[in-house]
């Protein structure tokens, strides 16, 4: 996406700092970034890395909670702390050198320990648009993420033990209409063009172009012409199987003008035409995603405290079911192609035209819908954006963090990818075996006494595996390793696993692209990595 055109000198230097990012989420993107307000608990060398990545953007605001003083470990992997910092606040410190980074970022840090915050003012995290907390206890893990499931606030642990990383999104509900797909399917109804589409194409002959326009004339109407030569003798079926677009390019061929000796002319447009036959011969049809999506029982149970996105999930089908009979409304988009520009400019208009009426209809039923639910307002370019990338539309109902601790939902899933040789959950139990680890001994495995340290771990893995039902592994080696790094984080592991969190945060701060979902795992020794769902 283009940067937009300044309207100020002060917009134009903000459309400078910020241009490959517009590119990728747009103003609007940019705009709920600097509506949101990160907090993050413990300012660890991954914690900060995580923060930097979201303060350059033009994050609106941070939060940072962190009683801890800074220590020599902390100067030694955390870039963003100097000498002169020692035994002053760890998150106070921390906040003052990463706001240096971006002067339109609001910053503020909160001395207390997260439990005591959690116990006092609950409310606390309500404001926020994402949480991402590192280095926290077990039980403190299971009482955040409880609360701010009670209260709906996204939230991302995070670990950087050595060579190893992990982080885990929580999120109760997370509607995307902006995915990106790499692969936009392409929307421009030739096998039911709307009126004004079917009067421009039907209005042309091939046979009777003159030499000027033969190699002008878009592809899409030589594919639709072709189409039309091949329902002739098909029963006016629509060409599916590879046989039946060959022929159709067959028919393209036939098409091409040739020479005195009857060679072919090459000509661009024809040559589209001929490409396009795989990709723009898909018949318009109503995805099995959005259909589950519209007919949901969020989307049919309406209430005044429905998100706008099940409002309008729930105009959207009473479109399709109208005035779209059965179809989605029009993207509205033209792809690029070699034609003359009076040719192009009247096609994209005949698309964005139609695209437009289609999307002022799902806007008033959800004024309808809005009125009838004494509800916040739903914007026109918020409904337009949503009728745009209606095919795309995806949802991720997430789990609570803390019923990974129970073990019973999740037993056979961790089991099952544990049947595999040097797998990366392997990795996650190990991680998870440290946290039980610093909850018994206040302390990270071989943070005094590596050897001594590794039957304790040992005995923390074993436990963790007896209650999935796995057998002990067949080797010590990854426990030997763990009580090597002693708590420590390296600062190269922590950076990339913090641009990594950071662009998750980013996703669910601008509800666009899709985010992990839940668990990666890191390993930088081996540079591996995986995801899994729990």
């Amino acid at each position: 996406m283009a940067s937009p055109s300044p309207k100020s000198p002060e917009q134009s230097e903000k459309n400078k700092q910020y241009d490959r990012q517009l590119r990728l989420w747009g103003d609007h993107g940019q705009k709920a970034l600097e509506k949101g307000h990160i907090c993050l608990i413990n300012a660890t060398a991954l914690g900060t890395e995580i923060l930097k990545s979201i303060v350059l953007p033009g994050v609106g605001a941070i939060t940072l909670v962190d009683h801890n003083i800074v220590s020599d470990e902390d100067i030694g992997c955390n870039f963003f702390l100097e000498n002169i910092s020692q035994g002053l606040n760890r998150g106070a410190e921390t906040l003052r050198l990463l706001l240096e980074l971006n002067s339109s970022v609001q910053g503020h840090a909160v001395q207390e320990p997260p439990e005591q915050i959690l116990q006092d003012n609950p409310d606390f995290f309500k404001s926020f648009s994402v949480v991402i907390a590192t280095s926290l206890g077990e039980k403190t893990t299971q009482d955040l993420a409880n609360h701010l499931w009670d209260i709906k606030v996204p939230f991302i642990l995070c670990r950087s033990v050595g060579f190893l990383g992990s982080f885990r999104i929580q999120i109760n509900e997370h509607p995307i209409i902006e995915v990106h797909p790499e692969n936009e399917q392409i929307d421009l109804r030739l096998d039911v063009p709307f009126p004004t589409l079917a009067e421009y194409l039907n209005a042309f002959n091939i046979d009777d172009l003159d030499l000027k326009d033969h190699g002008h004339v878009p592809w899409i109407v030589i594919l639709y012409k072709a189409i039309q030569k091949w329902q002739v003798t098909n029963e006016n079926k629509w060409p599916i199987s590879r046989k039946e677009k060959n022929e159709i390019k067959d028919i393209i061929r036939g098409f091409i003008r040739k020479d005195e000796n009857s060679i072919p002319i090459e000509e661009e447009n024809f040559e589209e035409a001929l490409r396009a036959v795989n990709t723009a011969l898909v018949p318009t049809f109503l995805p099995v995603n959005i259909k589950e999506l519209i007919y949901s029982s969020s989307a049919t149970n309406l209430t005044k405290d429905s998100s706008s996105f099940w409002i309008m999930c729930s105009a959207l089908r009473a479109f399709i079911e109208a005035e779209g009979k059965g179809k989605l409304p029009l993207r509205g988009v033209l792809p690029d192609m070699t034609a003359s520009t009076e040719h192009y400019v009247k096609l994209q208009s005949m698309y964005r035209t139609q695209a437009a009426i289609e999307a002022e209809i799902v806007y008033r039923k959800v004024q309808e819908i809005v009125a009838q639910l004494h509800c916040d307002s739903i914007s026109d370019a918020e409904v337009k954006l949503f009728c745009r990338h209606a095919y795309d539309l995806h949802l991720i109902r997430g789990t609570n963090i803390s019923s990974e601790y129970q073990m019973g939902t999740v037993a056979s899933y961790i089991a099952g990818y544990l049947e595999e040789p040097d797998v990366m959950m392997v990795h996650y139990i190990l991680l998870r075996a440290v946290d039980m680890f610093r909850s018994e001994h206040c302390r990270a495995p071989g943070e005094w006494e590596p050897e001594a340290d590794i039957s304790k771990l040992k005995t923390c893995v074993s436990k963790l595996l007896s209650d999935i039902s796995c057998s002990p592994f067949p080797k010590d080696d990854h426990i030997h390793e763990m009580c090597r790094y002693g708590g420590a984080e390296i600062h190269s592991v922590s950076a990339f696993l913090g641009g990594c969190i950071a662009h998750e945060a980013i996703k669910i701060v601008t509800k666009q692209y899709k985010p992990v979902n839940n668990t990666f795992i890191y390993d930088g020794a081996s540079t591996n990595s995986a995801t899994f769902t729990f």
